[in-house]
């Protein structure tokens, strides 16, 4: 454990989920993009609480090379999802590291419409839950900033070992493919092993260059309803940052990038098993207030490339608070 009070803006799990054609609805289900900053980093122990915002639109739906796929270049998809989350550190240690267990409960509104002539429909409510248990531990000498108010810069390395699920509550309607695009829910199970870290400099530019990465692996059950499984997926969450100060700002993004074939009833899913991949980069800016034991954080990022899914952006909005 860090001694000192680090608070991270970044405990958002799930926060920002890929927009995806190689699955049924307009998201992988999973923690796809919702980590970045310090995701490896431990937190003292205690209860967390926060909330997390996300505006995220689709742009383009694309083929397995990157083409716009004809039937859907008027295709629009806007998401508006918000909800509370939890990060619990207790006291104990196992080998030297900390325990954590998060969860984020999801609820918001999908609307659009996939076909030229068609008009807009929307559907909201409750989304599906993501709980995650997790061991980190930091390796690190913490050193003080130069900045008065600010908390210690945590040098030196952490890592993070931990196993995450996506519970399907949220409602699903299956009945045709504008349904299932709009549905707040995906009615898939994920269960994801992840592993991340977090390594930050001696004073460089200002006062130690953070690069955090934290990788997803997404195994998702068969949909009972369409009976469509999507093939496993692999996410990579990263972020290059820079600590100021309060402030902590850079690059963010994740690339995501399925390693098995989608199957309907069994049968690899046409033309060509339907493996989406996506790259989403941009901006972000995480501020501590150390009196209010707080922090805050925007990230905004979109996507350069894809294949087999859509093209999107994504604004995230995301608050955390020693309770």
């Amino acid at each position: 454990m860090i001694p000192f009070r680090t608070l991270v803006a970044t405990v958002l799990l799930g926060s920002a989920a890929l927009p995806a054609a190689a699955v049924e609805g307009p998201t992988v289900a999973g923690p796809i993009g919702g980590t970045d900053v310090r995701s490896a980093l431990p937190l003292p122990p205690g209860v967390y609480v926060g909330t997390v915002g996300v505006l995220s639109a689709t742009i383009d739906f694309v083929d397995a090379h990157g083409n716009t796929i004809p039937a859907l270049s008027d295709a629009r998809l806007v998401k508006e999802i918000a909800g509370p989350f939890f990060y619990f550190v207790p006291q104990t240690k196992v080998l030297g590291g900390s325990l954590a267990i998060a969860g984020l409960a999801p609820a918001g509104n999908i609307c659009g419409h996939l076909f030229a002539g068609t008009s807009n429909e929307c559907d909201a409510g409750i989304g599906d839950p993501y709980v995650e248990m997790a061991w980190s531990r930091y390796f690190g000498t913490p050193r003080p900033s130069a900045y008065a108010g600010a908390y210690p810069i945590a040098e030196g390395l952490s890592v993070l070992l931990g196993f995450g699920a996506v519970l399907p509550v949220g409602r699903f309607n299956g009945s045709n493919p504008l349904s299932r695009a709009i549905s707040i829910g995906s009615n898939l199970w994920d269960f994801a092993p992840t592993a991340a870290f977090t390594y930050t400099t001696r004073p460089i530019l200002a006062e130690g260059t953070e690069l955090s990465a934290k990788i997803y692996w997404n195994n998702y059950l068969e949909n009972p309803e369409t009976h469509y499984r999507t093939g496993d997926l692999m996410n990579v969450d990263f972020a290059l940052t820079e600590h100021i100060g309060r402030f902590q700002v850079g690059v963010t993004g994740f690339y995501a990038w399925q390693v098995e074939d989608d199957k309907i009833a069994g049968i690899t899913a046409p033309p060509d098993g339907r493996r989406g991949s996506a790259l989403e980069v941009g901006g972000i800016v995480a501020f501590d207030m150390p009196e209010y034991a707080s922090s805050v954080k925007l990230k905004a990022i979109a996507a350069p490339f894809a294949a087999n899914t859509v093209t999107g952006w994504n604004v995230v909005l995301g608050w955390i608070v020693k309770y």
